[in-house]
């Protein structure tokens, strides 16, 4: 399993946040990914609009999960229409160097 950052834009209205999360999470462990850590970052504007929203809740999760289930969770992502944006992205591993 890999380590990955997942970075997720949920729309303002807090039923559509609620919702969104509650599939994205379920989604995740259906596929076998497991949550490290979750970081509510909060409420910002968007660079651009994006399905005729100005902001959005951003969170970031970092997951680990296998490889060949990222595109599966893509393709799954694609449909949930609660969620405006999202990005993978593989962590790097740190290691520890002595000396």
């Amino acid at each position: 399993m890999r380590r990955y950052e997942l970075m997720v834009i949920f729309p303002m209205e807090e039923d559509q946040h609620k919702t969104g999360r509650d599939l994205l999470l379920s989604d995740l462990a259906a596929n076998g990914a497991e949550i490290e850590k979750t970081d509510e970052i909060g409420e910002r504007d968007l660079s651009y609009e994006v399905k005729k929203r100005k902001k959005g809740r951003y969170v970031l999760l970092i997951i680990k999960a296998d490889p060949a289930k990222i595109t599966v969770l893509d393709r799954i992502f694609k449909l949930n229409a609660n969620l405006l944006k999202y990005l993978f992205v593989r962590a790097e591993e740190t290691e520890k160097v002595n000396g």
